[in-house]
Parts: structure tokens; C-alpha cells; sequence
């Protein structure tokens, strides 16, 4: 599936009416929701550290996908309401980690290493 095929068949599972006022009930709840999905998708690896000394099963990268896949609808939803094609925010994204490649800056910190 493409990325803006994704990002509009997803909006239609949103309760909200996209808008660009980050003040709005639906950025507010795109944006704690994104933060919750990766909570949960971070502890699914957790307790799979925890409790499985490491050892990922099948039903876990199912349930981590399903988490991944929550993740992905509240970027889509963001880049919506900020008017953004998810086509252009993954190409944004993969310019900029390719120019950190070319000049040998994929470690360190900052958003402008």
C-alpha cells in the first residue's frame, strides 16, 4: 500500500475534523495518542526482555505489528492535519537520514547533526 493511499483511508476512522489549530481536540488527541501507542509498543519489548530472556514468539511481532500499526495512523493523522502528505513526510525522512549517512553523522545528538 502507498503512503497516501494509507493516510486517507485511514483519516476515515478519525472522529475528529482535521485542522491545523494545535489547540484542537483532535491534534491534542493525535498527539497524546502517539506518545501512548509507542509507550505500548515499547513495552511490549519490555516484557518480552523481562519475561522471555530476549526471546521474541510470534504472537509478540503480531502484537508489536498491531502496535506499529497504531503508531503509523497517529502519524498519518498528524501529517494531515498539518496538510502534509505522509508520502512527504517519509521522504523528508529518508533525506535527511541519507545526508547524515553521506557526512557520517547517523550517531551523536541534535536534529541538525
Amino acid at each position: 500500500m502507498e503512503f497516501n493511499e494509507y493516510q486517507k483511508r485511514a483519516a476515515k476512522c478519525d472522529f475528529f475534523e482535521a485542522t491545523s489549530d494545535v489547540k484542537s481536540a483532535g491534534f491534542l488527541e493525535k498527539i497524546l495518542g502517539i506518545t501512548g501507542e509507542a509507550g505500548e509498543t515499547a513495552d511490549k519489548f519490555k516484557k518480552i526482555i523481562r519475561d522471555k530472556d530476549g526471546k521474541m514468539s510470534a504472537e509478540d511481532k503480531k502484537a508489536i505489528i498491531k502496535e506499529l500499526g497504531d503508531v503509523l495512523w497517529y502519524v498519518a493523522g498528524i501529517a494531515r492535519y498539518l496538510d502534509t502528505p505522509l508520502s512527504e513526510v517519509a521522504e523528508v525522512n529518508v533525506q535527511k537520514l541519507e545526508d547524515r549517512k553521506a557526512r557520517n553523522t547517523l550517531h551523536g545528538e541534535g536534529d541538525n547533526r
